[in-house]
């Protein structure tokens, strides 16, 4: 059962090594993916020095959060070593603490070596796509390095994820998934946990149209919860274009998200999500 108080208290604010960082405004989290075959192109850093020029523009644009991810999880992605993941990942992530030493690196990773490494290098979050499910180490390394961790609902594998997804109901399910998640979190001293309901991972079209549609469900736990829909197949497929062309659609998809109480927006295209959480909020105003 979900704690009394998780539906009393909504989380307001996270510890990230020893800074609280404020919850109650929307944020946006920037992503910079450090392999050569994420979906969409424009959002790979070539090298560490591509890394810094990238974040530096996030930063300028708004970004809260730099989302760094060295493993490919877009559905059929190529498998790859944690080793070859780590030497993708720390370089950059010390790097970027050296040179951007306020800004919150959070780790786009599942694997337990890859976290502690990063955390160790200078990152400050752990953003997990598979929420333990793929790294049975993961929990209790969270736990032991006490940091903020991101757990997202996926089925399978990003191999093997989009082949037929089903759910009799998807919100109910994913609720469900968080309600064991969260609890063993909470046992284990973990305080700080985000939510991510896993838009585009093991769900088909219909399936991430009903959990939008569904999403405030997910206030029940008093904790934050991110999107990412950043040009993502749920924007191109039911307009019939390609991910380059997929802002407007994924500006469209943050609105409605902010509008259902999402905390953090996920995506390529920093400037756009914060005119989207800007607009939201004058609105919000009346």
């Amino acid at each position: 059962m979900i704690a009394t108080d998780s539906f009393l208290n909504q989380k307001t604010t996270i510890n990230v090594k020893g800074r609280l960082v404020d919850l109650t405004e929307p944020a946006v989290m920037a992503i910079l993916n450090l392999t050569p075959d994420s979906f969409y192109k424009n959002s790979r850093a070539a090298d560490v020095e591509d890394a810094i020029v990238r974040t530096e523009n996030f930063l300028k644009e708004g970004a809260t959060y730099i989302d760094l991810g060295a493993y490919s999880s877009r559905p059929g992605a190529v498998h790859i070593s944690v080793q070859e993941e780590v030497d993708r990942m720390i370089p950059v992530v010390e790097a970027l603490h050296k040179n951007f030493p306020n800004a919150i690196l959070t780790v786009d990773t599942f694997r337990a070596e890859v976290a502690r490494e990063s955390i160790m290098a200078g990152a400050h979050i752990i953003n997990d796509i598979a929420a333990g499910e793929l790294d049975e180490a993961m929990f209790e390394t969270v736990a032991a390095l006490q940091v903020p961790y991101m757990i997202m609902h996926m089925k399978g594998t990003p191999q093997n994820m989009q082949q037929e997804p089903a759910y009799e109901n998807v919100t109910l399910e994913v609720v469900a998934y968080f309600i064991e998640k969260t609890e063993r979190l909470r046992q284990l001293g973990v305080k700080d946990v985000i939510l991510d309901p896993g838009f585009g991972f093991a769900k088909s079209l219909e399936h991430n149209y009903e959990l939008l549609n569904h999403m405030e469900d997910l206030k029940i736990f008093g904790l934050p919860f991110l999107v990412g829909f950043s040009r993502k197949s749920m924007v191109t497929k039911p307009l019939g274009i390609k991910a380059a062309e997929a802002l407007n659609g994924t500006s469209i998809l943050n609105t409605m998200a902010l509008l259902k109480g999402a905390s953090i927006l996920r995506v390529h295209d920093v400037k756009a999500a914060m005119e989207c959480i800007t607009l939201v909020q004058k609105l919000q105003e009346r």
